[in-house]
């Protein structure tokens, strides 16, 4: 029986897809990319997948692709005749088995033969790593362009479903930029992102809040990690983190040690891994404007700005306003293992690589905490109000954002660079796309700190600066106070008369 006819069989069997179990999470991803490739549309549709690695692209798509009686094809950098021949090889294993025709000569006939499978139904062609393709084969785009014009003028229905997929990077930018052929066809764009800190939780079946976001703080939501990287190895509660970190992250032993560096030089800094690492490192220690990171290397602006936009174009850092100076933007690394990297491991490596990795952690304890977990723990906590709060806890009428704010105070002007901002607000929350208004809420987070009313006066009088400019009044905007440390009581009684939320690891947690 032809494989191509199994497929059919299959599809109208089972017209629901069922997430596999070894495919963590992903649901929405995975009801988004089954009604891509589902949809009845008597046409051909392409669809764009991407994210940074190690996020399980490659699962979600071949799992769709097993789901719905189509074809999964990965590629890699290789002459035009070897990608052609393998996959020419997987059409045959997965469409046609029976097919003796002649080897296709070039991409033109390729995709023709691809195409044609979605001649009698939706049918599903997924394109893994296609950016390798295009780098080995310039032409491919054009081809794959050609070849949806012959669709369009043949007086036949096709309902081929077409998925391209790829790492963040500035290939897959390129050719899905708005205003490209691409981009234009494109019915699907789908990112698969790392898991937001309570998915990353459930991956490492982690219940202790605050254990969950050391976790964090030091491999992000990253799947592949979990299950890949450590043997599944995860720390039995508080007391074994440090030993965890030991043996997992701080040990030559572990592909964890290295990945890093790898993901680095292999997916981003191959021209000048040097500035690169470098640029990283300046982020990773408080360094996070482009002016600061030129300071502390010692480098033109030029250089620091080309080398900015490298690593932003691979999806390895964020840039965004000031929540309080929007003229002022500030970067901010988004892969949590190279912000760990970078702060606490690259350093000391020769020391990891010679020693008791427990008495380096030891060493690098103070930094970590400073320079790892007090940043992440910021930004958990923006993920929160902008995600979790609810518009009623922060006088919202829609959605929000929520960033870094700091605002220039001349009180502070001798502060050393990388230093923590005293007057700074880590939660700024605005209406998305308003940069310059007066802010919905502002908050303060603090990590192993008991919070008092001192810090409550201190926001309050951040409020009133933040609302000046717009001739707002100061009380309509919302207080938020995060701690891991507890309230004290005058805070407890400020709450209860509704003058701030107060926010702990298990209320950030809390479904």
């Amino acid at each position: 029986m032809n494989t191509a006819h199994r497929g059919r069989a299959a599809y109208a069997a089972a017209p629901e897809h069922v997430k596999p179990d070894r495919l963590f999470d992903r649901d929405d991803e995975w009801a988004a990319l089954g009604a891509f490739a589902d949809d009845p549309t008597p046409a051909p549709r392409l669809g764009m997948v991407r994210g940074r690695p190690r996020q399980g692209k490659s699962l979600l798509l071949e799992a769709m692709a097993r789901s719905t009686g189509g074809l999964y094809f990965c590629g890699q950098q290789a002459t035009e005749a070897e990608t052609l021949r393998r996959l020419r090889t997987e059409y045959e294993r997965h469409a046609d088995p029976q097919s003796d025709g002649p080897a296709w000569q070039d991409w033109d006939q390729a995709l023709d033969a691809l195409f044609a499978l979605g001649d009698d139904r939706p049918y599903l062609v997924v394109v893994d790593s296609f950016p390798a393709l295009v780098t080995s084969n310039p032409t491919l785009p054009a081809a794959l362009r050609a070849a949806l014009h012959r669709l369009e003028v043949a007086p036949r229905t096709n309902r081929v479903r077409l998925v391209l997929s790829g790492e963040t990077g500035p290939v897959m930018g390129r050719l899905f930029t708005v205003g490209s052929h691409l981009h234009a066809l494109a019915g699907l764009r789908l990112e698969v992102r790392p898991l937001d800190y309570r998915g990353a939780a459930r991956l490492w079946g982690l219940d202790d809040p605050e254990l969950a976001l050391l976790v964090h703080a030091v491999v992000g939501g990253t799947p592949a990690y979990r299950y890949d990287y450590v043997s599944e190895d995860v720390p039995r509660d508080l007391d074994d983190f440090d030993d965890w970190v030991c043996r997992t992250v701080l040990s030559p032993r572990t592909p964890l040690f290295a990945e890093a560096r790898h993901l680095v030089d292999e997916e981003v800094a191959q021209a000048t891994p040097g500035i690169c690492h470098s640029v990283l490192t300046a982020l990773a220690t408080g360094r996070t404007t482009q002016g600061e990171v030129a300071t502390f290397l010692g480098q033109q602006l030029a250089d620091v700005s080309r080398a900015l936009t490298l690593l932003r174009d691979h999806g390895v850092l964020r840039s965004e306003p000031d929540g309080l100076r929007p003229a002022v933007t500030r970067h901010r690394i988004t892969d949590q293992l190279l912000a760990f990297e970078h702060a606490v491991a690259r350093p000391r490596r020769t020391e990891l690589e010679q020693a008791d990795a427990a008495s380096v952690w030891r060493a690098a304890r103070d930094d970590f905490t400073a320079y790892v977990v007090e940043p992440q723990f910021g930004h958990v906590c923006r993920q929160w109000a902008a995600r979790f709060a609810g518009p009623a806890l922060l006088g919202a009428e829609g959605p929000v954002t929520a960033v870094y704010g700091s605002p220039a105070d001349p009180r502070e002007p001798d502060r050393p660079t990388g230093a923590p901002d005293a007057t700074a607000a880590e939660v700024v929350v605005r209406p998305a796309g308003d940069t310059a208004g007066p802010p919905l809420a502002l908050g303060l987070a603090r990590w192993g700190t008991p919070m008092d009313a001192g810090h409550l006066e201190r926001l309050r009088a951040l409020a009133a600066r933040s609302a000046e400019p717009a001739r707002a009044p100061a009380g309509d905007v919302r207080l938020l106070l995060f701690g891991t440390r507890g309230f004290s009581g005058d805070l407890h009684a400020a709450a209860a008369r509704g003058e701030v939320e107060l926010v702990d690891p298990p209320r950030l947690y809390a479904p």
